[in-house]
């Protein structure tokens, strides 16, 4: 059985988020359960039935109360029950998750999932070697389901029209960007193990060494963190910068519907890619 959860339109939202980037949003997810007026989730079948009917009088919901035309609940439920067909497509199940994958944090199975396919993805489309992958863990924005994951479980958790993008950095400018985060706040990270100890890198390895300050290193991320979003400034001294046609759910949404095409669960793991440490106090 899906459960599935009330989403206001993701373009809506990512479309108000980009006009007023100067305010301050939350953004929460809460599963329908049916409390006041009966009203569930509606899969692609059974909109009457989940949604409640209308007639040109009034509004009756799947409990049996009765709303009149002229009340703001009829009006409501009108404009739900019309948008349903246009989300028909939304409401497909493409794959099944063995458990809930929360977001929040940094280094969670959720977010691990997310860099760790977008720095490939990155580096197959860009034909450039990605040593570091980095996003911003306020761009995923619900958690995965455990069971069966529909369409709009995707698309819901990755709204914003962010592209995926290859940054060239000298090691020295890639110890600063990890500096900056580690003082500002840590980020989903691939390629590294980096050790925070009390807002300070402790230590930073790619790919397993030490960080060369002359050597360059690719880092595939996202255009929202190239100038200034969340603080972060990727491209600060960059070597090159590549803006990718692609955008994050294009890259995600096929990469989750290729595991029930090749006949697996969608699951992932968690490691030591991020460490933090307390400073011990005498």
């Amino acid at each position: 059985m899906v459960q599935t959860k009330v989403i206001i339109s993701a373009a809506l939202i990512a479309g108000l988020l980009s006009s007023c980037a100067s305010r301050s949003f939350s953004w929460t997810c809460h599963d329908v359960d049916a409390g006041r007026t009966g009203v569930t989730a509606p899969n692609a079948d059974n909109v009457p039935q989940a949604l409640g009917q209308l007639t040109d009088s009034c509004y009756i919901s799947p409990s049996g109360r009765v709303f009149p035309s002229s009340s703001c609940t009829y009006a409501t439920a009108r404009d739900l029950i019309a948008a349903q067909p246009a989300m028909k497509h939304l409401k497909q199940v493409i794959g099944y998750s063995t458990e809930e994958m929360r977001r929040g944090g940094v280094n969670t199975k959720l977010s691990n999932w997310i860099v760790d396919h977008l720095m490939e993805d990155v580096q197959q489309i860009t034909s450039r070697r990605c040593d570091v992958g980095l996003i911003n863990k306020g761009g995923i924005r619900v958690d995965m389901p455990q069971g069966e994951v529909i369409m709009d479980d995707i698309v819901s958790m990755l709204p914003f029209r962010n592209h995926l993008c290859y940054v060239a950095l000298k090691g020295k400018d890639l110890k600063l960007l990890f500096d900056t985060l580690a003082a500002g706040g840590m980020q989903p990270v691939s390629g590294v193990k980096v050790v925070v100890r009390d807002d300070r890198v402790e230590s930073l390895l790619v790919g397993g060494e030490s960080v060369d300050d002359d050597k360059v290193y690719g880092v595939a991320t996202v255009d929202f963190l190239l100038d200034g979003g969340d603080r972060i400034n990727v491209a600060k001294n960059a070597l090159e910068v590549i803006i990718t046609d692609k955008m994050v759910i294009d890259s995600m949404l096929p990469y989750a519907m290729s595991y029930a095409q090749e006949g697996k669960n969608i699951e992932y793991f968690t490691d030591d890619r991020i460490v933090f440490e307390k400073e011990d106090k005498q």
